[in-house]
This record gives structure tokens, sequence and C-alpha cells, in this order.
């Protein structure tokens, strides 16, 4: 089945229309500021054509876990504001669904609404029939452009499509289907995957689906040590993700000719800055932690990544954000930056890498595709459906 995107709907389907339009703005603030918008920027297409075509955009989003109870720090006020600067228009912010209605009878096409935080209400997480029912009431037509939450079955992702029949992907909902599904599916070779982050456990999915496709796949970061622990390699007392250990030994026996794991490490007996560093080669002694990984390692992987035609990478390759632990994470992100340039498709996802990126001195837009999703981007890698896409589909 298709997915049915924002520009397969006629002109006249949005032309004057109320468009209720989910996008993720699951953004950080700080003393009342939006710290990072890339998640907001990775919206604006979708906006803009929206109010192109004379519709009448109403947004709504989720921030934080306020689990049903309305937190003023999680407030999407300070989001409304920093969009309108983005925009250089008005953004109407709507504290209150039970007002909502009263506020959009008088719109004008071009006019710009955004929903307060859709978790205040303990509906939303429920999928709650009643709630999604108020919300649909609000539009005539649904777009999804949060890739993020689409892994959830939530109101504003879910529920609300089965009361609105027309409904489509917007622009970066279709742009993350587009070169996940690549990725996923018939990626062009060679394909070098890479991985990192903490736990084996959340990227099991990924690796059985990806590792059968892949020419190779460097691990590095915390899950590493689970990886040299099933090959008989001492960790000291790095981390372990002991449950999936026979997961690992099944990975490592089927395609153990294409994982890279790392060979030396940067090690210290406990981590925080300024601590004792050393660099050490095979086993790790006793006491000591694995925190990033060292430069023979660096070197080989860089190496790994030329002359590829298609990298996905998803977590750091150390603990990135504590100084001292950085360099094997910001080369990888430069390294992609520079295959890019020479025609390498580059995909990566995940807030962390994000975050690795950016810490890089890398832009979103030196890579081929920025995934705004975490768990929604590991979960489509593995080739589970997704609630939030599966109501788009065409029958």
């Amino acid at each position: 089945m298709k997915l049915r995107t924002l520009r397969d709907l006629p002109a006249e389907a949005l032309q004057g229309k109320r468009v209720l339009v989910r996008v993720d703005f699951n953004v950080p603030l700080e003393g009342g500021k939006v710290r990072d918008d890339t998640r907001i920027r990775a919206t604006l297409p979708t906006l803009q054509y929206l109010l192109d075509k004379g519709a009448i955009p109403v947004l709504m989003s989720h921030l934080g876990r306020p689990k049903g109870k309305v937190v003023p720090e999680l407030s999407l006020r300070p989001v409304a504001e920093h969009l309108s600067r983005l925009l250089n228009r008005p953004v109407t912010f709507l504290p209150s669904l039970e007002e909502a209605p009263a506020r959009l009878a008088d719109a004008r096409p071009g006019d710009l609404f955004l929903l307060e935080n859709t978790r205040f209400h303990p509906g939303e997480t429920r999928n709650d029939p009643e709630f999604s029912r108020q919300l649909a009431a609000l539009g005539e037509v649904y777009v999804n452009d949060a890739f993020g939450t689409a892994h959830r079955a939530h109101a504003s992702t879910y529920g609300v499509a089965q009361w609105i029949p027309v409904r489509a992907a917007g622009l970066l909902m279709e742009r993350e289907v587009r070169y996940l599904t690549q990725v996923r599916d018939h990626p062009e070779r060679p394909f070098t995957v890479v991985l990192g982050g903490a736990k084996v456990a959340d990227k099991i999915g990924v690796l059985e689906n990806l590792l059968p496709k892949a020419d190779r796949c460097l691990i590095g970061g915390g899950m590493a040590y689970t990886f040299l622990k099933a090959r008989g390699v001492n960790i000291g007392k790095s981390l372990l993700d002991e449950a999936s250990l026979e997961a690992v030994q099944r990975f490592l026996a089927d395609f153990g000719d294409r994982i890279f794991l790392p060979e030396d490490h940067l090690v210290a007996e406990e981590l925080r800055e300024g601590v004792p560093v050393e660099i050490v080669e095979g086993d790790i002694p006793e006491g000591k932690m694995g925190l990033d990984i060292g430069p023979k390692t660096v070197a080989r992987f860089l190496e790994l990544l030329e002359g590829n035609r298609t990298v996905f990478w998803n977590g750091p390759m150390g603990v990135f954000e504590v100084p001292g632990f950085e360099n094997g994470t910001l080369e990888i992100a430069r390294k992609l930056r520079d295959i890019t340039r020479k025609g390498t498709q580059t995909i990566t996802g995940g807030g962390d890498t994000v975050r690795a990126l950016h810490a890089a001195g890398v832009r979103d837009d030196e890579i081929t595709h920025v995934s705004t999703g975490g768990g929604a981007t590991l979960e489509f890698l593995a080739g589970k459906a997704l609630p939030g896409i599966q109501v788009l589909l065409e029958d």
C-alpha cells in the first residue's frame, strides 16, 4: 500500500480548510526559550506548503511527559513564540481545547494556530475515542508530520485519523519514510551501518533486519562491550547488556565477518570530567570501563566509511557529552559530512546522534537525511508497522 502524502491532495482539499497538523515540537526548553529548534525547522516546509495553498493550519504536539496533568514548565507557548519568529508571521496559541472551536470559528486562510500540549490531557496517551473526537472537530483535513511519534498509537497520532477521512503525510513524514525505506529495503551498496549508544536491546531489531543487507557494521559505544564480552574479551566494569548476550552471539555466528568492533579504548575508573584516562588495546583492566573508542579504532572506522554508496548511523561511539570522551563520536560525525560531499548517501537517526552532529559542527543540510525519530526510526528499520503511518496509507 502507498503512503498518501500532502502532494496527493488536490488544491481544493486545502484551500480555506482547517488542516489539523500533528507536528513534533517536543523540543528542549531553557528559561522559557527553545534551546534547540531542529525539530521545529524540520516541519517548516509542510507549514509553508499549507499556507501557500490557502489552508488554515491548526498544529498540535506533545512536549515532555506531563502524564495527563497541566505542567506549566511544559507549555508549548514558548514554542508558538519561536515558530512565529521563524515564519515571520503571527502564531495564535490556543491554551485550552475547550475554547479552541470558538477561536477557530472566524479563522481565515493564512491564519496559523498551535494547541497547548496534547499530553496535558490523560486521553492522549490512552488513545481515548472521546478526546480523539474533540481533536478531530478542530479540522477538516488531517496531516501527520510527526515521524518521531509515529510509533505511538496516541489520540493525536492515530485516534484522530479515525474521525477525519481526508488525511495525508506531511512533507517531513514523506521524506522520512522515503529515505528510511531505502535503507531498510534496498540500500545502494556498498552499505555500511554504524551503531552505538548504550544498550544492544534497543538495536536488536535493526541488527536483525540490516545485517543481512549490510556489507559491514561498525559498532561502538556502550553496546560494543556486550559484543566484545561475547567474543571472550575482558571488558572490566564496562557497560554490559547481559540479557542480550544470546542475541549477540547469534549475530557474531551468522555475520561475524561483517561486524567490526573497537580494537582499542579510552578507559577510566569512573565517568567524570577530568578523570585520569588511558588507552588500552584488547582486554580492559579490572576496575576500569571503556568510555570511548581509541585512536586506532577511530582510524579504522574512518577508513571503512570511505567508498560506500550508503551509510546509516545511529548512536554515539562513546560518552560524548563528557569532555574527554567525545573524540570518536565527533570524528565519525565529521567523516559523514566528508563522504556526503563525495556522493555517499548518509542517513542518521536518534536524538543523541543529532546532538553529536551539532557538537561536531556538522549542519543538518551537510548530511543526506537527518531523521527526527528516535524510537520510531529504530522500529521502522526493524520492519515494524508504525500506527501513525498505517492510518496514512491508501486503501
